[in-house]
């Protein structure tokens, strides 16, 4: 029953919106530039401090690309092609920002301080030629960053633990990383979802966060970001005045997103592909999910095959799912053997089903969409 529910759910969320007759598929991938455990030896010693570093397979696998990790992903990204002989691509959503660890302490751990993602790169131990390895990607046009925050925390949480002195909050920054903190500060807010909130009015501290966030990611990667998509999928609407005013084009969701309105009250939102809100932006909605070490990895292909099937019979571009902890190496250099083989598989069995397939970054979705409604 549980399947075919989930059968019927995926051909229900592909009924409403845009439509086209071209095999459209994009790679929507959550979690770049993000540190989260900065080696294995940081994992360790966050263990050993009480850090729970196993909530989750993020706390558990997830860590800043090494310039390996990000050669074998290209790799396999450009071993296939589409019927315009172009290469597979992803739009990675990434934080440009991180904590400045160094700063935090030398200030005596007095309030949140952030650093730019090359400055982290830089400074951590075993991402030499990192960075570079981003601007090839960009250049080659398969790996297009578009803005998932300027960081991958909520800065309200993260300061109102270091006035506590949270023991495992100091840990996390002694040993450069924020993963397996506390779930219970707030019901509304976890550590890493930048964009949530207690009260409503707090929205007004998270639009200069925001607005801050989009001129860094600019002075990053040298180009606006037209596409957002909050950490964790949680933000409010209200923000989406600041987005538009900072060139986002494109806003990331889901069908229902369950929307907080502080209190813990929360509103249902009912949004569709091309859907457009009051400031001319239009919603992408992503319809398959690719997650490779969250379940078997054939099974992973097996069902996001059959999304991308359910999304093309509804003439809707498939717009994958996915997140960076299944294709890096940081923590496990299996866990990236494995999530990388998995895509090499997924993307060849795309071509061969679907030979008259067009891969397309998550921008370029959104301006087809916009084109074809001007």
């Amino acid at each position: 029953m549980n399947k075919l529910k989930k059968i019927i759910a995926g051909h229900i969320k592909n009924i409403p919106g845009w439509t086209t007759d071209r095999k459209i598929v994009v790679f929507s991938v959550d979690d770049y530039g993000n540190v989260r455990n900065a080696s294995q030896k940081a994992r360790e010693n966050l263990a050993k401090s009480g850090v729970m570093i196993n909530w989750s397979r993020f706390d558990q696998l997830d860590g800043l690309d090494t310039a390996d990790d990000l050669a074998a992903l290209f790799d396999v990204l450009t071993s296939v092609k589409d019927k315009n002989e172009r290469s597979a691509v992803f739009t990675p959503y990434a934080n440009c920002a991180n904590i400045d660890f160094d700063a935090v302490i030398i200030n005596n751990y007095d309030e949140y301080r952030y650093e730019l993602l090359p400055e982290t790169l830089n400074k951590l131990p075993g991402y030499e030629g990192t960075w570079k390895m981003w601007q090839e990607g960009i250049n080659q046009k398969i790996f297009i960053p578009q803005f998932h925050g300027r960081e991958h925390l909520n800065i309200k949480l993260f300061n109102e633990m270091l006035l506590k002195k949270d023991p495992m909050l100091l840990s996390c920054i002694e040993n450069k990383s924020y993963s397996g903190l506390p779930l219970n500060y707030y019901k509304t807010i976890h550590y890493n979802e930048a964009y949530c909130f207690d009260k409503f009015e707090e929205n007004k501290d998270l639009a200069i966060i925001l607005s801050d966030g989009l001129l860094a990611f600019e002075k990053v990667f040298g180009y606006k970001a037209t596409n957002f998509n909050a950490p964790g999928a949680y933000e409010h609407e209200i923000l989406e005045k600041v987005m538009s005013e900072y060139g986002v084009k494109y806003i990331d969701s889901i069908v229902i997103k369950k929307e907080h309105q502080g209190n813990e009250i929360y509103k249902n939102k009912f949004r569709y592909v091309g859907k457009m809100n009051k400031y001319g932006q239009y919603y992408l909605i992503r319809n398959c999910v690719f997650e490779p070490n969250l379940v078997k990895p054939d099974e992973a292909i097996a069902s996001c095959l059959k999304e991308i099937e359910t999304a093309f019979f509804w003439n809707k571009p498939a717009n994958i799912s996915s997140h960076r902890v299944n294709f890096t190496g940081t923590i496990q250099e299996v866990n990236r053997t494995k999530g990388i083989n998995a895509l090499r598989n997924l993307l060849k069995a795309i071509v061969v089903k679907w030979p008259d397939v067009e891969f397309m970054a998550a921008n370029e979705l959104g301006d087809l969409i916009s084109l074809s409604k001007n």
